[in-house]
């Protein structure tokens, strides 16, 4: 019995040092992983702030070029049918959407559904416009058409908004 209780207090004080030194360094591990992933951070901060604010700058400049009133300017051609006004219209906007898809990376969700929906209502104004016309009407009956349905309000405007609201917060 006195062997086992010498042997207990030999071996006792060892493993106490050692189950203490093996926290000490678990969390010294610990905390320089912390460490490394707060600068891996930071260190990503410095290169994605650019990208995201040349995002943001992209995503401006779609909604302004798909806005109607800067779209029929741009793609104007009064000896074209409205018909093939609309079909040009509409390729536009799709070529100019798929240029800058890959854009929603660096914004929100909901500024990136807000881009998404005022696409859609300038394809479906533009629609509409061609719809209310005679087979036999021009491109400059659909700018006109369309011209009278976006006085009102401009389905761009949500969307930019919401994008000059999400820059100001984060910038």
């Amino acid at each position: 019995m006195n062997t086992i209780l010498i042997l207990v207090i030999a071996i006792f004080p060892p493993l106490m040092v050692a189950a203490t030194a093996l926290v000490v360094v678990k969390r010294f591990i610990e905390n320089d992983q912390r460490k490394k992933l707060i600068e891996m951070k930071y260190q990503s901060k410095n290169v994605i702030t650019p990208i995201r604010l040349q995002a943001y700058e992209r995503m401006a400049m779609f909604l302004e070029r798909i806005e109607p009133n800067s779209l029929l300017f741009r793609v104007n051609n009064p000896e074209l049918t409205a018909y093939q006004m609309q079909t040009i219209l509409l390729a536009t906007i799709r070529s100019e959407y798929e240029h800058n898809l890959s854009q929603q990376v660096y914004i929100s969700p909901e500024v990136w559904d807000a881009i998404k929906n005022a696409k859609e209502r300038v394809v479906n104004v533009i629609n509409v416009s061609a719809g209310q016309l005679a087979a036999t009407a021009m491109a400059t009956d659909l700018a006109t058409q369309v011209f009278q349905m976006v006085a009102e309000e401009s389905p761009i405007a949500v969307a930019m908004l919401e994008l000059k609201k999400e820059i100001s917060v984060l910038y």
